[in-house]
């Protein structure tokens, strides 16, 4: 028998899971506010506190492994030379692999764009640019630009192979902190993420978790691990695929709702669902993530304004009976506010559905009508949800809400956004014990206990009656406008 402590270090909680291998099942949950600022451990030792309450005592762990967001989680800088190409792929590599992108620039670097790395305070470079055997000017061009500013960030060149000679050369000669890649594009329109995610890990594990102050909690656990987005990614792959002989769920959309930010993941073909769709733009992984660093339910709170027409902000103040503004900005000033009252659940189920809606927008596959001699074709940019079979919710206003419904319903096709692809007919589920991101880091030792927790513990949500849909219907509607550029109106 074995029992496995798995910590996943939030930017808001710090949440334990226990687990026993023998009994193929969680011991007991417990979590506490992050205390990165000051002394991550004490945030840790109340949650075992806490732990230890549940269990009736103190226990023994084999092994203590941890994932974390805290302090910000791991920002990057994705460098690329065509929007549409190098830099959606280097964006790709950086969400897959658990970061926050939160730079990002195409073409020749200038002397602003060094000055903002700095003042941002970027944890990693990512620098793509050209296909093997393409454009190398450009790619040398910024090379050399971020060697003669003498940035110690770690950097990872993942560019065009034709020229990596000369990017190593640079690299000896200012004494750069950089690693060396694969091309994140290869070819056209086509990806190859795996060297520059392994690498991105390995920087992470080396130097970003002591650059955070979270390096010292090793003294009590055996090793963080991962970001906790890459383990929450690898969670969601697992129960999408399965393992061995234990089947998995098929196509599903995972919505993460943090403090910080929204993290929306859909593990499905990117492949077309109709003959008359033809695909452009950049391939999609079968296991994508994106991540919203405006929507959050605390310290990006104003972010969520931000998000909203002016329009929509007064129908909610009118339909709801709040002060939309007013609420917001006491959350992000205090970022530990936890609703006590059925008014404060409210507005957190606003935030929750408003920051569910706005991040499907940005995730989700998008239709294009094209007239041709031979009748109406559409051209699809991105995923095609409109056949996932499940909706999985997680994060604290999805877990501690007793409607999680009404917040993830906002996933779904709405005849108000008639070219996203969204899930048409979804089942909703909820990760209701908050286990997702300890799963995928007791995956990296038995993916098949995972996957077994995970299919006993994410459970569907009781979805309302159309009568009883009808009757607890919200009057807002968002106002939907054509920032998406699909013509949807």
């Amino acid at each position: 028998m074995s029992r496995y402590l798995m910590i996943d270090f939030g930017s808001t909680f710090t949440k334990l899971t226990a687990v026993d291998t023998e009994k193929e099942d969680i011991i007991a949950t417990a979590s506490h506010f992050t205390t990165v600022d000051t002394d991550i451990n004490i945030g840790y030792e109340n949650a075992l506190k806490d732990l230890y309450a549940k269990i009736g005592g103190e226990i023994e762990f084999d092994k203590k492994i941890a994932c974390s967001s805290a302090a910000g989680g791991l920002k990057m800088c994705a460098i690329g030379l065509v929007d549409e190409m190098t830099l959606q792929a280097a964006k790709m590599v950086c969400l897959s692999a658990g970061a926050k992108v939160e730079l990002s620039f195409s073409h020749h670097l200038t002397n602003k764009n060094i000055e903002e790395i700095i003042r941002k305070k970027i944890d990693i470079i990512i620098l793509t640019g050209g296909t093997d055997g393409g454009n190398t000017e450009c790619v040398l061009f910024n090379q050399r630009k971020l060697a003669e500013s003498g940035i110690k960030i770690p950097i990872i060149y993942a560019g065009d192979k034709d020229c990596q000679d000369e990017i190593i050369a640079i690299r000896d000669e200012y004494g750069m902190n950089e690693y060396i890649c694969d091309n994140v594009m290869p070819r056209l329109n086509a990806l190859n993420l795996t060297s520059s995610q392994e690498k991105i890990r390995e920087v992470f594990l080396k130097n970003i978790i002591e650059a955070k102050g979270i390096k010292k909690i090793e003294k009590e656990i055996d090793k963080v691990m991962l970001p906790t987005p890459e383990s929450v990614l690898r969670a969601a792959d697992l129960l999408s695929e399965g393992y061995m002989h234990e089947r998995g769920l098929g196509e599903i959309v995972l919505v993460d709702i943090g403090g910080a930010t929204t993290d929306m993941y859909s593990m499905c073909s990117a492949s077309a669902k109709r003959s008359d769709v033809i695909i452009k733009g950049l391939e999609e992984p079968y296991a994508k993530r994106t991540v919203e660093g405006d929507l959050g339910m605390r310290y990006s709170a104003l972010g969520v304004l931000e998000s909203l027409t002016e329009e929509e902000i007064k129908m909610i103040n009118l339909d709801e009976g709040v002060d939309l503004k007013k609420e917001l900005e006491y959350r992000h000033e205090h970022v530990d506010t936890i609703p006590n009252n059925e008014h404060e659940v409210l507005i957190d189920r606003i935030m929750g559905r408003i920051c569910v809606d706005k991040a499907m927008s940005r995730h989700v596959g998008k239709m294009q009508e094209l007239y041709t001699p031979m009748g109406m074709v559409y051209n699809q940019y991105g995923k095609d949800l409109s056949q996932v079979r499940y909706v999985i919710g997680t994060g604290g206003v999805l877990v501690k809400n007793e409607n999680p419904y009404e917040i993830l319903k906002a996933a779904k096709y709405t005849p108000r956004k008639p070219m996203e692809l969204r899930p048409v007919n979804p089942q909703f589920m909820l990760d209701a014990d908050y286990i997702l991101a300890a799963m995928g880091l007791l995956s990296e030792y038995d993916p098949l206990l995972a996957l077994k927790i995970m299919k006993k513990h994410i459970k569907p949500i009781d979805v309302p009656s159309e009568k009883e849909q009808v009757k607890r219907e919200t009057k807002f509607v968002p106002i939907t406008d054509d920032r998406c550029g699909c013509g949807a109106r």
